[in-house]
């Protein structure tokens, strides 16, 4: 008679588990909180790529032989402008709309050697440096 089955004693009968349940709302509110992130981000993403940006390269030191690159953007792609130089200070300025981050802008002295720095700002905002000296030494200025 107390063996747990219908019709037994119900004194002995084993209550219902609730854990699993309280775990199936839980992961449900996970779920639904991180797809409420994602949608939130990629909205905040797609207004700022319609936002114009204005990014300002600068190269200065003592080389007379340097090559430059940098990320340029032109109808709405990405692409890559070099130029060589050969004198310094030496100064570009890119507008653009749909800007992600993390560009890179390299300056590579020739076999000459000598000193150069690389500045990056975007919108005003901070300015990503680096030096480099020496024949063939590259500097880079990344993750703007």
């Amino acid at each position: 008679m107390g063996d747990g089955r219908p019709g037994g004693d119900p004194a002995t009968v084993r209550p219902r588990r609730r854990w699993p349940w309280v775990l199936l709302v839980v992961v449900l509110a996970l779920t639904a909180g991180g797809a409420a992130a994602v949608v939130l981000t990629a909205a905040a993403l797609s207004r700022d790529g319609t936002q114009p940006r204005r990014i300002t390269y600068r190269v200065t030191g003592t080389a007379e032989d340097v090559t430059v690159t940098y990320p340029s953007w032109q109808e709405g792609g990405l692409a890559a402008a070099r130029l060589r130089l050969r004198t310094l200070p030496w100064t570009g300025e890119t507008l653009t709309r749909g800007f992600m981050s993390g560009g890179s802008f390299t300056v590579t002295l020739g076999a000459a050697g000598g000193e150069v720095s690389c500045a990056v700002r975007v919108d005003g905002g901070p300015v990503r440096t680096a030096t480099a000296s020496g024949a063939f030494a590259t500097a880079a200025c990344d993750g703007f």
